[in-house]
């Protein structure tokens, strides 16, 4: 008798799949394939008969009404895309925004009598046109048949009929082709498929019926129409800019943000949702989990790749992907919001980026970051896993919420930085600023994390020698402390932390965090007494390669004396509060006279930290120390952004459109050793397409200067913009403002 266990140990193993993943199709559970490519079209036949012919065919159609030419008015200086604000795309076909009016002229062989001849203008988009699903729409001229877009005749001349066409204000968006079709006693014929009929249909913030309506003009021209962003990053109380062409009106770009949400499968019946578009946007934007756009590094390394800190813009980015169709190394938070605003302002949906200094990391889901001390007061670097970003950048888009209660409309976060996951994927939001501000973290999507982002808790605890830990100081208002976003219409820094939440003590606060609670929240409610010593560590400015003093402060306000031990450490650190190396430890006693105070300084070289620089080149300073007399805890962090040498951007007089201009880049190298493998780039909205230059070697205390040619293609004010990389010194900016004439 055979042995059962024997006969299962001998069986072949499965085979272990290999290659690239198997696509997934709807065939078997689907009538039709569903259509989730833009690119992907059919062709509709030229002549629809209404039934059989007879044994010599259909008759000569000579004597009826037959489409000769049509003008789809495209041009940049034509109604169309001037009443539509959509002039300044880079495109050579029509460029329209749903919900208003747009016009096409069409020629035929005779003038058009409406009495009896009968034609339509049709719409396709996508693989498998359906009326049912708004993949394909007639549209009429005198509404004598149902359709969901408005057609009317606006002028006939001679041979000539200009139609007006509303597309509807909750249409797919994205590339139509479009057909003339007139009917016949026999069928219906219409025009063969023309690239040139092609045109593209976007969301439209000036139509109130759009779920993206902005009624606020200058709001909407700065979050829809303007290609020149300032991007914010380096410390709440040391703000730095960098400018960022967004670039959403080049040349190719359009396509490209149509080939992400083909290349995400995104169905093309969800195209006109700009929830939905949102939220898949989110995690096509980066490339964790389905070979998105931009690939995710903070190692410091950037070997393969371009370094996040060396983009200037979002229009070499997005058009690599498109055509190399392969995820764009590197990236870090502002880059993936600033091509992310790319995305969405080229699309039509009004959109910001926005920056959050000290942004809360939580490891473990909760309202805490928790930071773990010895017994001494002095931080347990391999206990403390939570990490608090410098800043971190993400969007806003403005939009309805019709899934939401009423109220939760309005600016909506969307992040696609990959942090967490959502619904199994690497995305976040969208996600009301209106709830995040009142707590309802239960609305979808990613309420909870960014609340959180903004409103946790820092929390440090002691840890016993027997393992236990308890908390020994709170810091209730470090994380969150500022979230700005660029000014609409000039190039100042707006501040809009009261829309993220209540001041910091009130009332309505305390009310928020008790509602968020209630959907889950933990936070740490631990009531300690204040202590009587208070720590201050000063703000600084200080440029790369300087010495430095660091002066701490000590106010006793106790009418005792006072005696604190006090651990002292300076790190390198990257923007996202991760330690690269501690290159300073200091741990004095300092005595305090009651109600006095008392000064410790601390000289910092720069030979100390500079061998250990990283990118951004952030210094953390934490300083804790535990009072002798009392028992207290006290602490103090401060992050100080040492500031980059400057380049030098001028451009030559007199700019005007079409007529060849100069810009010139210059740079000193400040260090007296030599910096290798340099990358310089310059771009400028409207004005200049990106341009890079690269440099083996720059010899310490020498110059360079790159001078480039450009022709500026539009009239108005811009800026040129410039950055310096090499991997021994990130992030060296530039700009000048230019303002072309007609």
């Amino acid at each position: 008798m055979s042995d059962p266990g024997a006969t299962a140990a001998s069986s072949p193993a499965p085979p272990t799949p290999t290659g690239p993943r198997p696509k997934l199709t709807s065939s078997g559970r689907s009538a039709v394939p569903i259509s989730s490519s833009n690119s992907d079209s059919t062709d509709i036949p030229e002549f629809e008969p209404f039934g059989l012919p007879g044994p010599r065919g259909f008759p000569p159609l000579t004597d009826y009404l037959d489409i000769l030419e049509v003008d789809m008015m495209r041009l940049p200086e034509e109604t169309n895309k001037q009443q539509h604000h959509t002039n300044f795309y880079n495109s050579d076909y029509l460029v329209v925004r749903r919900g208003q009016e747009f016009e096409v002229k069409i020629t035929f062989n005779r003038p058009y009598k409406p009495a009896s001849d009968k034609f339509a203008v049709e719409f396709v988009i996508g693989s498998s046109p359906q009326f049912s699903k708004g993949t394909y729409i007639p549209v009429f001229p005198h509404n004598e048949r149902p359709s969901p877009w408005e057609g009317s005749i606006t002028n006939t001349a001679d041979d000539t009929v200009t139609m007006g066409v509303t597309a509807a204000a909750t249409c797919i968006v994205g590339k139509y082709n479009m057909y003339v079709a007139v009917v016949t006693p026999f069928g219906i014929r219409r025009t063969r498929k023309d690239k040139s009929r092609n045109l593209y249909i976007l969301f439209n913030p000036w139509a109130t019926a759009d779920a993206v309506f902005l009624d606020d003009e200058k709001e909407r021209d700065e979050c829809v129409m303007n290609e020149m962003g300032i991007l914010y990053h380096g410390a709440y109380d040391d703000v730095a800019e960098r400018n960022w062409n967004y670039g959403q009106f080049n040349f190719g770009v359009l396509d490209a943000c149509l080939y992400i949400m083909d290349r995400s499968d995104m169905p093309i019946t969800n195209r006109g949702d700009p929830i939905r578009v949102t939220r898949k946007a989110s995690a096509m934007l980066n490339s964790r989990d389905d070979e998105g756009v931009l690939v995710g590094n903070w190692s410091g390394d950037y070997t393969y790749g371009v370094a996040p800190t060396s983009w200037t813009g979002s229009t070499d980015i997005l058009l690599t992907y498109a055509s190399g169709q392969m995820p764009v190394c590197y990236a870090q938070c502002w880059v993936y919001a600033a091509v992310f605003n790319t995305f969405l302002r080229c699309l039509g949906i009004p959109s910001r980026v926005v920056t959050n200094f000290y942004s809360a990391h939580d490891t473990d889901g909760n309202l805490k970051m928790d930071i773990i001390l010895d017994e001494n007061g002095r931080i347990d670097r391999s206990r403390t896993k939570d990490s608090i970003w410098n800043y971190h950048c993400w969007n806003e888009c403005f939009m309805s919420r019709p899934d939401l209660p009423a109220g939760f409309g309005g600016w909506q976060v969307v992040d696609a930085t990959p942090q967490e996951t959502s619904d199994g994927m690497y995305r976040c939001g969208p996600a009301s600023v209106q709830a995040i501000k009142h707590g309802q973290i239960c609305f979808p999507f990613d309420a909870a994390f960014l609340f959180a982002e903004v409103n946790s808790d820092v929390v440090f605890y002691s840890r016993n020698k027997d393992g236990t830990m308890e908390p020994v100081r709170v810091n209730r208002t470090h994380i969150g402390r500022m979230v700005v976003t660029k000014s609409a219409g000039d190039m100042t820094r707006r501040e809009i932390t009261d829309q993220y939440k209540f001041p910091e003590g009130s009332t309505e606060e305390r009310t928020v965090l008790e509602k968020a609670e209630e959907y889950g929240c933990k936070r740490d409610k631990s009531e300690l007494p204040p202590a009587d010593v208070d720590l201050i560590l000063p703000t600084l400015e200080v440029s790369v390669g300087d010495d430095f003093e660091m002066s701490l402060e000590f106010v006793n306000r106790s009418d005792e004396r006072r005696t604190v031990d006090i651990y002292i450490s300076g790190s390198v650190v990257f923007y996202t509060g991760v330690t690269s190396s501690e290159f300073l430890f200091r741990n004095p006693t300092v005595t305090i006279g009651p109600n006095k105070s008392v000064k410790e300084s601390v000289t910092v070289e720069s030979k100390a930290y500079m061998k250990h620089l990283v990118e951004q080149a952030n210094i953390n300073f934490i300083a804790t120390g535990k009072v002798q007399e009392t028992g207290q805890i006290i602490t103090a962090m401060k992050v100080i952004t040492l500031h980059n040498p400057k380049l030098t951007v001028t451009v030559s007089e007199g700019g005007r459109v079409s007529e060849e201009m100069t810009a010139t880049v210059e740079f000193t190298n400040p260090f007296s050793f030599s910096l290798e493998g340099v990358y310089i780039r310059m771009e400028g909205p409207g004005v200049m397409l990106p341009k890079s230059k690269y440099y083996s070697l720059i010899q310490g205390r020498t110059s360079l200067s790159w001078a480039e040619y450009f022709t500026p293609q539009r009239a108005g004010d811009s800026r040129v913009i410039a950055s310096l990389d090499c991997p021994a010194l990130r992030q060296v900016l530039g700009q000048a403002s230019i303002t072309v004439k007609p």
